[in-house]
């Protein structure tokens, strides 16, 4: 057996036996649609790509070893019509949608309120707000889709409402696309380039300027 089978071995693969890929006898499948937006699924993942590169024969394979170990694990979302993505390790979950308590004399309008998050009040700020992106009033399926992530660590956790999760991908942080000389404002601001996933065009959120953006609107 190979050290990346083992390493990996303890990752219960349900999506594959009780998901949308097995029986479909999960009881929570109904709520998430997909195993894709499942916090199990996205803890799974995260855990196998964070594993990335598997340890392979240095003679035989180093130039792809060297290029698997530059790799991390993006979550992409849509936030209106715009993809982006946040690294994995900057997330705590993705969890489905849940009520938010509005907060009178709110300074910033960014801030939306507090949700409860595993029996803790947690703010929660519109994401799309913050980076001026246009969105829609969301149909049926697009409500459907919604999730919210739980961005930040211990201690600095914030919740961001999207419009639906797309997955989680591999990519190069350190070889983005550069933004499009058309895109301005904060979305630029927090932007650290484009990463192609999935064919799509993903803006990727630097994690840092975007805490710090968080904290601003928090003060």
């Amino acid at each position: 057996m190979s050290e990346s089978i083992a390493l990996l071995s303890d990752v219960d693969d349900c999506w594959n036996r009780i998901g949308i890929r097995g029986d479909k006898s999960c009881g929570q499948l109904p709520g998430h649609v997909h195993c894709r937006n499942c916090p199990v699924y996205a803890a799974a993942a995260k855990r196998i790509l964070d594993r990335l590169p598997p340890q392979m024969d240095v003679q035989d394979h180093e130039p792809e070893r060297v290029e698997s170990a530059r790799l991390s694990s993006l979550l992409v979302f849509r936030l209106g019509r715009e993809w982006l993505g946040l690294p994995t390790r900057s997330l705590d979950e993705v969890a489905g949608t849940r009520p938010v308590l509005t907060l009178p004399h709110r300074r910033d309008p960014a801030v939306l309120g507090v949700t409860n998050v595993r029996g803790t009040l947690t703010v929660c700020v519109s994401l799309a707000s913050l980076l001026s992106l246009e969105t829609g009033v969301a149909d049926t399926r697009e409500r459907t889709a919604a999730r919210m992530l739980i961005f930040g660590g211990a201690g600095r956790a914030v919740v961001l409402p999207v419009d639906e999760v797309e997955g989680i991908h591999a990519v190069d942080l350190e070889a983005l696309e550069p933004l499009p000389a058309t895109v301005e404002g904060a979305s630029l601001k927090y932007s650290r380039g484009l990463a192609r996933c999935g064919g799509r065009s993903v803006g990727v959120l630097d994690e840092n300027l975007l805490m710090q953006a968080l904290e601003r609107s928090l003060a």
